[in-house]
Parts: C-alpha cells; sequence; structure tokens
C-alpha cells in the first residue's frame, strides 16, 4: 500500500509521540530519584572502621535527599559476601554497597573463585575515605625504629614473626611488602581481625604488626612502639612518625580504602548525582573532624579515579601474592 508523503509524515509523529510518552516516566524516573529508601550493603561487621564511615555518610546522604539510607551490615568473604548480593541486585540506584576497594584489586588475585566479577558487575560510585597502617612492635622488643627492626630481623632469620588480621587482607599483604624490600625473613601469624592480632602484639605473643589504627590508645599510653607509616603520607595523627616510604621501602604502600559502588547499568544520572553528593559530604568540616576521632580521612574521587586506585592496588600487590603463593583460607 502507497502512504502519501502527508500520511507518512503523520504516522511518524504520531510514533515519535508515542516513544516519547514510553520514555517519560523512565526520564522522570531518573531525574526524581530517589523516591523511596535506598538500602546500603555494608561488608563489614558493626562497629568497624568501613562500618562507622558507610554509617556517617548514608546519614547525610538521607539529610540531602531526603529519603533513608539504610545500612545492612552482610560480612564474609574478604567483602565478597554482600558484594555479590550488590551485583546482583536491580541497577536502578536504590541497592549499593560500601567496601574496600581490594574486593576489585585483590580478591580476585586471591581467591580460587570469585561468586561475580566485580569490575564488570559493579561501578564504583564514589571513594569515602581510608586509613592508614601503622607499624608497632611488642612491648620489650629492643628496637627503637625501622632500622634496628631490620638488623634484628636480619640477625635472627625466621625468629621475628607478624601478625595480620587474616590471609589476604591488607595488613597481611603490605607486611609481606616490607618484608620483601627490607630483605628479611620473618614468620606470618593469621588471625581473624585485627583485634585478636593486637592482643597477642601486647601480650608479646607476635613481634610486630601493621596496625589499622586501633592500637593508638597503647602506643599513647607507651605499652607499644610505633615506629612507622606503611603510607605515602604522613598521618595527622602521630605528623613525628616517619613513613616507610621515607624510609626507602618506597612501594609499601598499605593504605585501606572504602569505596561506594553501584549494580553496573545503573543510570549514569543516578551515579553522577551520587558522587556530587558524597564528595559535598566528604569536603564538609564536621565529617572529616569525625572521621580523623579513629584514624580516617575523607578521599573525593570521581568513578574513573576509583577505579584507577583499584588498578595500582593490584598492580603493586600482584607479584607478591604471585610469588609468595597467598591465597584466601
Amino acid at each position: 500500500m502507497h502512504l502519501s508523503r502527508h500520511t507518512a509524515l503523520w504516522i511518524r509523529s504520531v510514533l515519535a509521540m508515542l516513544v516519547l510518552c514510553m520514555a517519560a516516566p523512565i526520564i522522570l524516573a531518573q531525574q526524581a530519584w530517589p523516591t523511596r529508601p535506598v538500602k546500603v550493603v555494608v561488608t563489614f561487621p558493626p562497629g568497624g572502621v568501613g562500618d562507622i564511615m558507610a554509617r556517617l555518610v548514608s546519614q547525610q546522604l538521607s539529610e540531602a535527599l531526603g529519603q533513608p539510607f539504610a545500612v545492612d551490615n552482610r560480612g564474609g568473604g574478604g567483602g565478597n559476601v554482600g558484594s555479590s548480593v550488590v551485583a546482583k541486585s536491580q541497577p536502578d540506584g536504590y541497592t549499593l554497597v560500601v567496601t574496600a576497594t581490594s574486593v576489585e584489586s585483590i580478591n580476585p588475585l586471591i581467591y580460587a573463585s570469585m561468586p561475580f566479577n566485580p569490575s564488570k558487575d559493579l561501578t564504583p560510585v564514589s571513594m569515602l575515605g581510608g586509613v592508614k597502617l601503622f607499624l608497632v612492635v611488642k612491648p620489650g622488643l629492643p628496637v627503637n625504629d625501622t632500622k634496628e627492626l631490620v638488623s634484628l630481623a636480619k640477625s635472627s632469620p625466621g625468629k621475628l614473626s607478624f601478625g595480620s588480621a587474616s590471609t589476604g587482607s591488607m595488613t597481611h599483604l603490605a607486611a609481606e611488602l616490607f618484608t620483601q624490600q627490607a630483605g628479611i625473613s620473618a614468620t606470618h601469624i593469621p588471625y581473624r581481625g585485627a583485634a585478636p592480632a593486637l592482643q597477642d602484639l601486647l601480650g608479646g605473643q607476635i613481634d610486630y604488626l601493621l596496625d589499622p589504627g586501633i592500637a593508638f590508645s597503647h602506643v599513647r599510653a607507651g605499652k607499644l612502639k610505633m615506629l612507622a607509616v606503611a603510607s605515602m603520607t604522613r598521618s595527622s595523627l602521630f605528623p613525628q612518625v616517619p613513613t616507610l616510604h621515607e624510609l626507602g621501602y618506597r612501594d609499601v604502600n598499605g593504605d585501606t580504602v572504602f569505596g561506594l559502588y553501584a549494580p553496573a547499568g545503573t543510570p549514569a544520572q543516578i551515579i553522577t548525582r551520587l558522587n556530587q553528593e558524597v564528595n559535598k559530604i566528604l569536603a564538609s568540616p564536621t565529617l572529616k573532624a569525625k572521621f580523623t576521632e579513629f584514624g580516617g580521612e575523607p578521599m573525593i574521587m570521581t568513578p574513573n579515579e576509583v577505579t584507577a586506585w583499584a588498578k595500582a592496588e593490584a598492580n603493586l600487590f600482584g607479584d607478591i601474592i604471585k610469588t609468595r603463593g597467598i591465597k584466601a583460607e
């Protein structure tokens, strides 16, 4: 059937209007987001640094966006359990996850199998913040600085021991990098969390630990000695303590950083909005002061910068994971 030019144009106009009408609810929904509560899965138990950061930022997001951002703690699997739940959720902006960037950078290297593909199934929204690792030694160990610790370890190969929060954790990997770069041999003792490792350090069962900021009170009380910071920059809480980077161990950067992610396919408008709101919150002096209380530091980044950070972590620790044969337990 041959249609006149006028009729064809009319049909095209009607079809275009129908397409616009069908798309309008989606566009409006994206623009109006959020219109209901948002669930923020946190891959750590309550009370930890990552959990505290997530709760502080979620509270501020609730106030800024007018909908509850409710925290749901789902630990396990080095962050894989909670992250997998979000990776398989609807990409509509109503399910997010706060986890360490190591889920994307380290976990694929140390787990025999992953329940999801972090780089494909999650999309970064923003960074929240990070905590540094601090080289602390047990009471009575006859060393006063990192040079003396290294000399002691070299004089008694394999006799010193160090603890970690778990095999494959940042406290473990950074310590392995330190032993490699220092040219020393020491025995790794993994624990189920940093707290029990710290207790054994205080009790003298292990010789040193890269502490994620829970030993501060013991250091200030003189019960433990802090020798260095395993970071590229000094800590504002202990500005007199040098970094391992300054002391010549240039690749020993053990900063543990926490990011906010969404399921892959989440509309770009929502990712952009969230990134802007989170970064605005992180720039607040009040928020920064609260982070400082537990040794945290806000980190303002774009989604692309979060991805770059994770890639740098994978490059930094990839060789030591392979050469030491490190596998998650």
